[in-house]
Formats: structure tokens, sequence, C-alpha cells
């Protein structure tokens, strides 16, 4: 039981962190704001993370509640599907950045990926489910205050861990835009005075 309260928490996050993904990638879209480009990228680790604990702690609840360490449940495969979409995110950024590319692409990714944070989050009621009903609606819950409760403390640190972390990571990637950022400058600088050279020469 004791593990829920990693489990749970770890879901929230990993949904959270992709709709996080979605608004970022909506303001780049919309307004181009660079921060919103950083933002994005600087969530998508600790999301990718949660929703990895969220799978194995999952795992490890299963196997003595129903018998197997996995079942294509269409909660744990759409969260599977969540983990792949944050890799798939990673890896676009990355390349994206390496290359000195737009995160246009990275974006449109991002919006069209939170389809799947409502699919998770409705999978139990639209399909057969091992997973019980949601515990947890707008103004009450199924869940006995003693349990509710230190579910709602552990997300609450386990909230402000994930928001620490992407602050700490837009930090260095700013710092790492504003590095490249002079070395550009520091090679056209360089450039210039050679590009000269063979003018001046010719006059």
């Amino acid at each position: 039981m004791r593990i829920l309260f990693i489990h749970v928490p770890a879901a929230w996050l990993g949904m959270g962190g992709w709709a996080g993904i979605a608004i970022s990638s909506a303001m780049l879209l919309i307004w181009k704001h660079p921060l919103a480009a950083l933002s994005a990228r600087a969530i998508a680790v600790p999301g990718m993370v949660f929703c990895a604990i969220c799978l194995a702690t999952g795992s490890i609840w299963g196997r003595p509640t129903w018998g197997t360490w996995w079942e294509w449940d269409g909660r744990l495969t759409s969260m599977l599907v969540l983990l792949f979409l944050y890799a798939g995110y990673i890896a676009l950024t990355q390349a994206a950045s390496r290359e000195g590319g737009s995160s246009k692409i990275a974006a449109i990714f991002g919006l069209v990926g939170a389809v799947n944070v409502p699919i998770i989050n409705r999978s139990v009621v639209w399909w057969n489910s091992l997973h019980q009903p949601p515990s947890i609606t707008m103004g009450k819950s199924a869940i006995d205050a003693a349990y509710l409760w230190p579910l709602l403390i552990a997300f609450l640190g386990l909230a402000l861990l994930f928001g620490a972390i992407v602050l700490m990571r837009m930090r260095t990637l700013i710092a790492d835009s504003q590095v490249e950022a002079r070395l550009r400058r520091r090679a056209l600088d360089d450039d210039a005075p050679a590009a000269a050279s063979p003018a001046m020469e010719r006059a």
C-alpha cells in the first residue's frame, strides 16, 4: 500500500509534465518566445523520469496484486505510450539543438502528444480496466482521510522536487545557449578580418 504514495503522485506528475510541455509548445508557436522552448525542454527529462517511476512502481505493486508484472491494460498501455512520447520529444529537441534547427517540429510534437493525457485519465472509464475508477474527483474523494492527506502531502513534496529540477534545468539550458551565442559571435568576428584581407590586397 505504501508504494502507492509514490506511484500515484508520479503518475500525476508524469501527466502534468506533458501538459506543461504542451502549454510551452503552444506559447512557442503563438508568441515565439525563446523561453517557451527552453521551459519545455527543461520539463521533458523530469517528466520522463516520473513517468518511468510510475510504471516501475505500478509493476512492483501489480505483481502480488494481479499476479503479473505487466498487463496490456488501457491505463498501463497509455502510460507506456507517454513514456515513449517523452523519449521521442527529448530526441527531437536534442537533435534540433545539435544541428541548430528550429524547435517548431518539437513544439508540434508536444501539442499532438497532449492528446494522450486525457486518454490516460479517462481510460478506466472508457475501457474495462484492472485499475479502479477515479478515486479523487472535483469536490469529493472516495479515499479515506487517513490515506488522502499523506497522499496529497507526498504529491506536494514530489511536485516541489519536480519544480526545482525544472528550474535548475532551465538555468543550465539558458547558460548553455548564452555560451553557444558567444562562441558563434566570436567565430563570426574571427572570420571577418580573414574575409576582409583578400579584398584589401586586390585594392
